[in-house]
C-alpha cells in the first residue's frame, strides 16, 4: 500500500480520532506490525536458520539510516535505545584526565545522566549550562570552550517545546576549540531534515520509537569520520571476523582477535531482530515522502493548530523561523494536565513534558484533524 502525506490508512487499529504524540511513541503502522510478524515467522519456522539473512536486514537498514542522515552506513552502530548508545558512548570516549563536558538544563536526562555518570570514571567532570536563547547561548558557550571544555551534548530537538538547538554553529564553536559535539537526535531524526556532513556533528545517538515510526529497543549511534572510540564497552561480536570458530571447525576459537575499527564495535552480541525489522518498515515511508515534504506537511498541520490556540488565550513556545516537529503551548491561569486529560477522553492524544501541552504530528496527520483539537478544547474549556 502506497502512502500519502495526511493518510492514516496504514494504522486501522489506531483508536484515537486524533494522535498528536509521535514525540513521545509512535503507533506502528500496517508495515511494521508485518515486518516483526516476520522475523518472528521465520524463526519459528527455521530456528538458527533465520539469524543470517536478519544480520544481512541490518545490513541493509544502516544504509537506508546513511541515507536519511547523508553519512557514511559503516559510520553508524545499532544499538537498543538513544540512552543506550549515548552511555555507551560516555564510556568509550576517549577521555583524558580534566576533561570537562558540557550540557544544558532542561534537557532530557538521556543525554545528561551518562555523562554525570562517566565522567567521574575517568577523572573528567560535567557542567550543566542554563538553555539560553541562542545568540547567549553561542556567547556563552564559546566562553567555556575558551577556558577549556573537550566535549558538548545537546539535544537537536528540545522535548519540551520543540526548540531547535543551533547545531551547525555549536558544531563550529566546538571544532575552533578542539572539542566535539554530541547529539541527541531522537527529538529530529525523521522528522527535521538533517545532514550530519553539514552539520559537522561529530556523534549522533537516535531511537526508532518516535519520528522515525518503529518500535521502543532500537536506536543507533553515528560517529564522524575522524573519530576514534576505545573499545571499553565489547562483547563477542566487537571482534574482528567474530563469527568464524562457530563455522570453521576445531582450533579457532581465540579471545585475541582485534576489536573492530568501526563504531558497530558497539554491536557486542544477540540483538533485536525484530525491533530492527520494524525500524526498516517505519523508516520506508519516511524515505518515500522525504523528510522535507513531512517537515512542510506537519509545519502546516502545527501552523493551523498554534493560530486557533493563540486565539483561544494560549501561550506558544514554537519558533516560526526554526520549528520542529511539535507544538508546545501553556495556558497561563488554567491547569495544562486537566486539559490534556479531558483531550484523552475525547479520542485527542497528546503529552504534557514538564508543563506543556505538546502536540507531534507525523506524516499521517490529515490537515482537517486541527478543527477536531480546537472543538474539543472548547468544549472542555466552557464545560461548568
Amino acid at each position: 500500500m502506497s502512502v500519502t502525506l495526511g493518510n492514516r490508512s496504514l494504522f486501522p487499529h489506531l483508536q484515537p480520532k486524533v494522535y498528536a504524540n509521535h514525540a513521545a511513541v509512535s503507533p506502528p503502522s500496517t508495515r511494521v506490525v508485518a515486518a516483526a510478524n516476520k522475523v518472528l515467522l521465520e524463526y519459528a519456522q527455521t530456528g538458527l536458520g533465520a539469524i543470517f539473512p536478519w544480520m544481512e536486514q541490518r545490513a541493509h537498514l544502516k544504509t537506508q539510516l546513511g541515507q536519511l542522515l547523508n553519512v557514511a552506513p559503516e559510520r553508524l552502530a545499532l544499538s537498543s535505545s538513544t540512552n543506550r548508545a549515548l552511555a555507551d558512548l560516555a564510556h568509550c570516549l576517549p577521555w583524558r584526565e580534566g576533561d570537562r563536558i558540557l550540557c544544558f538544563e532542561g534537557e532530557f536526562p538521556a543525554n545528561v545522566t551518562p555523562w554525570q555518570q562517566a565522567a567521574p570514571h575517568y577523572g573528567a567532570t560535567c557542567t550543566l549550562l542554563p538553555l539560553l536563547p541562542d545568540a547567549q547561548l553561542l556567547e556563552r558557550l564559546e566562553t567555556e570552550l575558551r577556558v577549556g571544555a573537550r566535549y558538548v551534548a545537546v539535544s537537536a530537538v528540545q522535548f519540551q517545546t520543540g526548540r531547535r538547538m543551533p547545531l551547525e554553529q555549536m558544531a563550529s564553536l566546538c571544532h575552533q576549540h578542539d572539542a566535539e559535539l554530541i547529539v541527541d537526535g531522537i527529538q529530529a531524526v525523521g522528522i527535521v531534515p538533517l545532514d550530519l556532513a553539514k552539520l559537522g556533528v561529530d556523534y549522533l545517538a537516535g531511537g526508532g520509537h518516535k519520528w522515525l515510526m518503529a518500535l521502543e529497543g532500537c536506536g543507533y549511534l553515528y560517529v564522524a569520520p575522524g573519530r576514534k572510540l576505545v573499545p571499553r564497552v565489547a562483547g563477542w561480536l566487537s571482534h574482528q571476523e567474530p563469527v568464524g570458530f562457530l563455522m570453521e571447525g576445531a582450533g579457532h576459537l581465540r579471545y585475541d582477535r582485534p576489536m573492530r575499527d568501526q563504531p558497530d564495535f558497539l554491536e557486542l552480541g544477540s540483538t533485536n531482530a525484530v525491533g530492527f525489522a520494524a525500524l526498516q518498515a517505519g523508516l520506508e515511508p519516511i524515505l518515500e515522502l522525504g523528510v522535507q515534504s513531512i517537515f512542510e506537511h506537519v509545519q502546516s498541520w502545527n501552523s493551523a493548530l498554534e493560530a486557533g490556540l493563540v486565539e483561544r488565550g494560549f501561550v506558544s513556545a514554537r519558533d516560526a523561523n526554526k520549528p520542529s516537529g511539535t507544538l508546545s503551548v501553556r495556558l497561563p491561569e488554567e491547569p495544562i494536565l486537566a486539559l490534556a486529560a479531558g483531550l484523552g477522553a475525547a479520542g485527542i492524544s497528546a503529552s504534557t513534558p514538564d508543563g506543556w501541552l505538546r502536540f507531534s504530528p507525523h506524516w499521517p496527520n490529515a490537515l482537517s484533524e486541527v478543527n477536531v483539537v480546537l472543538s474539543a478544547i472548547d468544549q472542555l474549556r466552557s464545560a461548568p
